[in-house]
């Protein structure tokens, strides 16, 4: 050991992120933290990429490279920024007018090369973060209101080492949604998708072929969701194209609302497209053509013109940890429509037809795990309502067909669990039930069960070969 050194103790000094202000925006680099106008707003936003605004051509991929060279004005720039405490799906290309330049502007780190002590240091911190985090209730104490707490890991992406290899391991046997944030921490490829009347930014990367990426408009068959570059080729299909639903069989239809159910086996190049769509718009969906595990429900909107896709959800064929639902997407055409609900619904309305508990595949995205836990909060709170007497998690379990996990994921977050006379409790407060009069009060779209024709597939060992 060197003299002068402690165990624990970085033999260098710690860099710190340089902070200045810029007079031009040729002087950023990618990773720098600027602020730039957004909505009549001025955010702190980190710059991802740097591009020629004329040409289109990334300019900068890296923090190492050179700062950009433009002395003479004569380029102008556009960078592809992140919003700082905002999701993803926010992330976009801004042309450098946007740029405040009377704001400081964050530099990135310079990578620091000495690593002396840094074991020490990191096994100490590790030691730190595990004390971190409140007091844990012993295995003989009782559980007090103080000391009963709810995992919401399970609910959630972990965090640590990604393995492509498990993950498409983890993918043929246990679903289709990546366990790994850093998988999609990619930049958005396409600027904006024309389904029908509809155009719709997307949120996120979606592995679309390169020769599609950045064009102005991607056109989506709304039918067959095949894709093309141009309005000519897309109106081209269009003439030609005779399918007017999705090609599966119809197995509920009410009203104008119409579900189909696919094979992924059997329509895989349907399926692979919708799963390069949902991709758009689903930040940790893993995509790897692999569609043959998976039957998908698809909800339509009839018209004169035909079946309109509003969203989907997906089912492993097999599953071992009896999901009843991988995937799920209403189209952001359709969102906040009441659909959401529907394709919830609908999954577990499959999952009461074979007779068996159903739960949704983790991790699940934002929008899908405040759908679920209003979804799961409305139908627990209605049941608790109008029944008399005691009822316990596992009775909650079998009328509902929910888990008894995800029971108590809403039970906890509605602040449901009393602990009362030694033993734990359902209340429901004054606020829970004003807000369920309140939910009875507005019209909701519903499944209705008779008009669901549908039987449980029983799949051969040859039909699942490929798992």
């Amino acid at each position: 050991m060197g003299a002068g050194s402690r165990p624990g103790t970085p033999g260098g000094t710690k860099p710190e992120a340089t902070v200045t202000t810029v007079s031009s925006s040729s002087q950023v680099t990618i990773g720098c933290k600027a602020f730039f106008e957004k909505d009549n707003e001025i955010r702190q936003a980190e710059i991802l990429s740097i591009r020629d605004k004329a040409q289109k051509r990334n300019i900068q991929r890296t923090a190492e490279d050179a700062p950009l060279d433009n002395d003479d004005g004569k380029v102008e720039y556009e960078f592809y920024v992140h919003y700082v405490e905002f999701n993803k799906r926010l992330d976009e290309w801004v042309p450098e007018t946007r740029m405040r330049m009377d704001k400081p502007v964050t530099f990135p780190k310079k990578k620091n090369k000495s690593t002396h002590g840094g074991q020490h240091q990191s096994s100490r911190d590790k030691r730190r973060k595990t004390n971190v985090g409140g007091s844990v209730a012993s295995a003989n104490s009782p559980q007090t209101p103080d000391t009963v707490r709810h995992d919401d890991a399970a609910y959630t992406a972990p965090q640590g080492t990604f393995s492509k290899e498990k993950e498409i391991e983890k993918l043929r046997t246990q679903g289709s949604m990546t366990q790994s944030t850093s998988e999609v921490a990619r930049m958005k490829n396409l600027n904006m998708i024309e389904m029908g009347k509809f155009q719709v930014e997307p949120w996120y990367f979606s592995p679309y072929p390169i020769e599609y990426s950045y064009i102005p408009i991607l056109y989506i068959c709304e039918f067959c969701l095949c894709f093309y570059s141009n309005r000519t080729q897309y109106a081209r299909h269009r003439a030609k194209c005779t399918l007017q639903h999705p090609p599966g069989n119809e197995i509920y239809r009410k009203d104008d609302i119409s579900f189909f159910e696919i094979d992924g086996r059997r329509q895989k190049i349907y399926c692979r497209n919708l799963c390069l769509l949902s991709k758009c718009f689903l930040d940790h969906k893993t995509l790897y053509y692999d569609v043959d595990p998976f039957l998908f429900y698809i909800l339509t909107k009839r018209d004169e013109k035909g079946f309109h896709i509003i969203g989907y959800f997906s089912k492993e064929k097999e599953s071992a940890d009896n999901y009843n639902l991988a995937c799920i997407l209403t189209l952001p055409q359709y969102q906040r429509m009441g659909f959401g609900r529907v394709l919830i619904q609908f999954s577990y309305e499959l999952s009461r037809v074979e007779r068996k508990v159903g739960s949704p595949e983790k991790p699940l995205s934002d929008l899908g795990l405040l759908s679920y836990r209003t979804y799961w909060a409305e139908i627990i709170v209605e049941l608790l309502m109008s029944v008399d007497g005691e009822i316990s998690i596992e009775e909650l379990s079998q009328r509902t067909f929910f888990t008894t996990q995800d029971i108590m994921h809403a039970l906890f977050n509605l602040d449901a669990i009393r602990y009362y006379h030694g033993q734990h409790c359902i209340v429901l407060s004054e606020r829970v039930v004003e807000a369920y009069e309140r939910f009875k009060k507005k019209k909701h779209r519903k499944i209705d069960p008779s008009c669901l024709k549908w039987t449980p597939k029983v799949f051969t060992q040859a039909e699942l070969r490929y798992i």
